[in-house]
């Protein structure tokens, strides 16, 4: 006599399906000591019911006018804890991996970015991996991990923009580098990476429009100048202008 699901959170409220033989007229389906609620006798050989709260193994009988069934195993699970995230934002667009740590994630059906969820990949049970759904807008949502055991909430995402360059001061500079140069645009508080002629540069994040930087050594011409942020790269084609030292 199968139930399904065989497992529920230790809080109780598992819809679960008992299925077997001569079950019509059941009047009662324990689980251990407790009884179920809901039962309802779909056929003869189905009974569905919601468990009580638990913990750890029981045995699930069903009580019909002929007597009462053997047991069959049902197992409580806790709700799961969550440690972290390998990665804590990324694009509004979606579509990159995150593992989540913690305990009791075998079990994991569901991730939830903020009203977005996504289905993920158990890798054990301290661990899963889910590709982050698309985003309402950028910002912060809470992470919510779903298992037989319930659901837990507690850490956060942060969807973020791909950045934009719109001007680069002063637009040229020597070879020898160390000029120190502006950068505006939109969505640059968490530039990560900004590089001249794809040299990286060191670089300051005065606020989400503006970045300061200091020109590497490069060779007489125009470059492009990048800029990276978790969510993507903008590039200015030709943004800065590598100009010749004065030679006698």
């Amino acid at each position: 006599m199968p139930i399904s699901p065989n497992q529920g959170s230790t809080g109780g409220g598992t819809a679960v399906t008992i299925t077997g033989t001569n079950l019509t007229g059941t009047t009662a389906v324990l689980f251990g000591t407790k009884p179920a609620t809901g039962v309802t006798n779909v056929s003869p050989t189905q009974v569905t019911a919601v468990s009580p709260s638990g913990s750890g193994a029981v045995g699930v009988t069903v009580t019909a006018p002929g007597g009462t069934s053997n047991p069959i195993p049902f197992f409580y699970v806790g709700a799961p804890f969550k440690s972290g995230l390998n990665v804590s934002s990324g694009p509004t667009a979606g579509g990159n991996t995150v593992v989540i740590s913690g305990t009791g994630l075998s079990t994991a059906t569901g991730v939830s970015f903020g009203a977005n969820t996504a289905t993920p990949t158990v890798l054990s049970d301290s661990q899963i991996s889910v590709v982050v759904p698309a985003g309402a807008a950028a910002g912060p949502v809470g992470v919510s991990v779903t298992t037989a055991g319930g659901s837990n909430n507690g850490l956060s995402y942060t969807y973020i923009d791909v950045p934009t360059i719109t001007a680069v001061t002063p637009a040229s500079g020597p070879t020898s580098g160390g000029t120190a140069v502006t950068i505006t645009g939109t969505n640059l508080t968490s530039t990560s990476q900004v590089t001249f002629d794809s040299v990286p540069a060191p670089f300051s994040v005065i606020d989400a429009t503006t970045v300061s930087a200091v020109t590497p050594a490069g060779t007489v011409g125009a470059v492009d100048v990048g800029l990276s942020n978790p969510a993507g790269t903008a590039t200015d084609v030709g943004a800065f202008t590598y100009v010749a030292g004065p030679g006698i």
